[in-house]
């Protein structure tokens, strides 16, 4: 072999050595490196301010509007409701159940407080529109009816004075499941609640976690 040849060997042997994948890898890797250590300027952490400040706001009307026109966080503040909901218990009432339907006898629903609107209660419908609501001995009759209301879901039997209510059109006779203990229609100054004055049906219970689960 010539001396010529074995110079051109070299030759293209050392183009290869250039073109060969590990030296790409490491072109590559010092392009990371170079990046890595770019330094971090004002501007950079303007933006991820202003990035972190979008995502906070865009959360806050998010709960805005599902607060507002959808459900009603509550919570239960006293004992006039158990057993069915417990002191403590923490609630979501559906604001959109009674956009496109009238409230029913036996719902329980969140309201405004008759006699002072900045309280929240939770009860459960009684006396519709235009009804007469009789308690007599112990039990709750409606208009002329000799056939008592339901009473399965009491805390325990009820003991309270015989009397006679008329619920006016558009309101509602609300009553506490634990009647021995609840502060309802039956004590309120303003003893019925506007329709409008409902803010939802209480649907689900999400506290306590082991009692999680629609509410009946």
């Amino acid at each position: 072999m010539s001396d010529e040849e074995i110079k051109q060997g070299e030759t293209c042997g050392t183009e290869n050595a250039a073109d060969s994948p590990h030296n790409e890898e490491n072109n590559t890797q010092t392009a990371d490196d170079n990046d890595a250590k770019k330094p971090i300027t004002k501007a950079d952490v303007i933006k991820e301010i202003i990035s972190w400040i979008e995502t906070i706001v865009m959360a806050i009307v998010f709960a805005f509007i599902i607060t507002t026109f959808i459900i009603v966080n509550a919570k239960v503040p006293s004992a006039s409701m158990e057993t069915t909901v417990m002191t403590g218990d923490r609630l979501i009432a559906n604001r959109l159940s009674y956009k496109f339907s009238k409230p029913e006898r036996y719902d329980i629903v969140v309201f405004k407080f008759p006699d002072d609107e900045s309280k929240l209660y939770i009860k459960r419908i009684i006396g519709m529109p235009g009804e007469t609501v009789n308690i007599r001995n112990g039990e709750v009759y409606i208009n002329d009816s000799t056939e008592p209301l339901r009473s399965d879901f009491l805390h325990e039997p009820m003991r309270t004075p015989d009397a006679t209510y008329e619920v006016p059109e558009g309101h509602y006779f609300m009553m506490g499941d634990n009647r021995n203990k609840s502060n309802d229609s039956r004590l309120w100054n303003n003893k019925y609640v506007e329709e409008d004055k409902i803010l939802g049906k209480a649907v689900f219970r999400y506290y306590p976690f082991t009692e999680i689960g629609p509410i009946e």
